[in-house]
């Protein structure tokens, strides 16, 4: 079997060992799966392990890499997908009491892509209950509990995308899949260590995934690396005439290969002074660390005001108008009573409040900031801030009074859909990860990759991971 060091191995790395067969799909998938069922419900981290599947696709793995038929960089490679993507024939609770029995007869795309390509998929990954679309106050508000940071036990993974933090950062499986309406991505990833993509909206498909805003959800990959996100990506993106949300097929495609970077573009970056108030001292000596490198490695790094605006409000309003029309039938039922979480037994009836014209409006202020948007990215090939203003939570923590700051940053991200990546970028004195976080220009995913990519050739943050037992 694998020694302990292959838990957090890099995707690429445990490629090129599957490849030359130094290493077997099999071997793999049973010492994930070990991990995975000692540690996993300890951390909160799985909706739920799916040992055959996993299995039965590690034996077709190896058989095929065996017989020299070799997919790719994923072929082999262990993962888990969030519980909001439907899998035929198992269960997909999105995290919620009221769909705890719910089973799909197909598979989402994303799923299909990754079946694809080989990968195994070894789980589900626990969520936060609707993907927090009915807004909760308390990080037990999942099916399975709160997850717990394999950094430290007592404090939080941040939501959405929850478990797939967990997942990835205690070494339970070489990537997690993660969606994004508003930070779910870049949370978690922030929180747990990881290196975590959110795509441009429309870049990956949502076909077979729960809507939470459909103007606004995005599917993305968390790994150990800028360069796994990467080569995750460039399997899962792509138009799908199933999701009409998709970009058309000469934008939606991505391809990946190292030798891209020889010929990449020197980045100019935009450090944003106004993405938070104010940072907590344990992530401000990091965040100044990593400028130091941002400077020494682009060509040009220059300060950058973010616009202002009702940006928030706006996000606020479209994810509650369009989560209130997605989950209709949960809120008119009175179902919506059964989700765990206080705030999200009641938010549903006061996001039904708004009106079409307070809706419009919003539309119209998502118009303005694209616009104000573009015309900042004509400067700047990506904008940097830190990922998160604060270090991981305690679990007990009541999100809705203690944990609400002003994140212009990612409200216009989200509404805006731009392609952004945090990376782990140092950790506090109390050995908890900070994130650093690259926004790009609709449609330029590689810009963002790139800087993740290029901050990592200078850093080895990301090769730390947490001490497990």
């Amino acid at each position: 079997m694998p020694g302990e060091e292959i838990y957090h191995l890099s995707v690429t790395e445990l490629a090129k060992r599957l490849e030359s067969k130094k290493l077997s799909p099999l071997d793999l998938t049973h010492a994930y799966l070990d991990r995975s069922q000692r540690l996993g419900a300890r951390l909160n981290a799985y909706a739920h392990l799916m040992p055959e599947t996993a299995i039965e696709q590690a034996k077709a793995a190896e058989k095929e890499i065996q017989g020299g038929h070799y997919r790719g960089p994923l072929h082999g490679i262990p993962y888990a997908a969030k519980d909001l993507l439907a899998v035929k024939g198992l269960p997909t609770t999105w995290g919620a009491k009221p769909y705890a029995d719910q089973v799909f007869d197909y598979n989402a795309t994303v799923i299909e892509h990754l079946n694809r390509v080989g990968a195994v998929m070894i789980g589900k990954a626990a969520m936060i209950e609707l993907a927090g679309g009915m807004g909760y106050r308390f990080a037990s508000a999942s099916l399975q509990g709160g997850a717990k940071n394999p950094w430290d036990t007592t404090c939080w993974t941040c939501g959405s995308s929850s478990g797939s933090g967990a997942i990835v950062a205690a070494g339970l499986a070489a990537f997690a899949i993660g969606t994004e309406t508003w930070g779910s991505i870049i949370c978690p990833s922030a929180f747990c260590g990881v290196s975590g993509l959110r795509p441009t909206y429309g870049r990956v498909s949502r076909y077979g995934a729960m809507a939470l805003a459909p103007s606004m959800d995005k599917i993305g990959p968390m790994a150990r690396s800028a360069e796994d996100c990467a080569r995750i990506f460039a399997a899962i993106a792509g138009h799908d005439p199933k999701d009409r949300g998709t970009v058309p097929i000469d934008k939606g495609a991505f391809t990946y290969s190292p030798s891209m970077e020889l010929h990449s573009r020197p980045l100019k970056v935009g450090w944003i002074t106004n993405a938070w108030k104010s940072l907590a001292p344990g992530i401000a000596k990091p965040i100044e660390a990593a400028t130091r490198i941002l400077k020494k490695h682009f060509s040009g790094v220059k300060d950058v005001a973010l616009p202002v605006g009702p940006w928030e409000e706006a996000g606020s309003i479209i994810v509650a108008v369009e989560c209130a029309a997605s989950f209709r039938s949960l809120i008119r039922s009175g179902r919506v009573s059964e989700l765990t979480d206080p705030l999200g037994q009641i938010a549903g009836y006061v996001n039904e409040q708004y009106t079409a014209a307070d809706y419009l409006q919003a539309l119209k202020v998502r118009e303005i900031v694209q616009k104000k948007m573009d015309s900042l990215f004509d400067t700047f090939d990506v904008i940097a801030a830190a990922a998160q203003p604060v270090p991981a939570t305690p679990l007990t923590l009541n999100l809705e009074t203690d944990l609400t700051f002003p994140d212009p940053l990612g409200a216009i991200g989200n509404i805006c859909g731009l392609p952004a990546m945090s990376v782990p970028c140092g950790l506090t004195e109390k050995n908890l990860p900070v994130g650093l976080q690259f926004v790009g220009r609709a449609g330029d995913d590689f810009a963002v990759i790139q800087a993740g990519r290029t901050f990592q050739l200078h850093t080895d943050w990301h090769k730390r991971h947490p001490k497990i037992h």
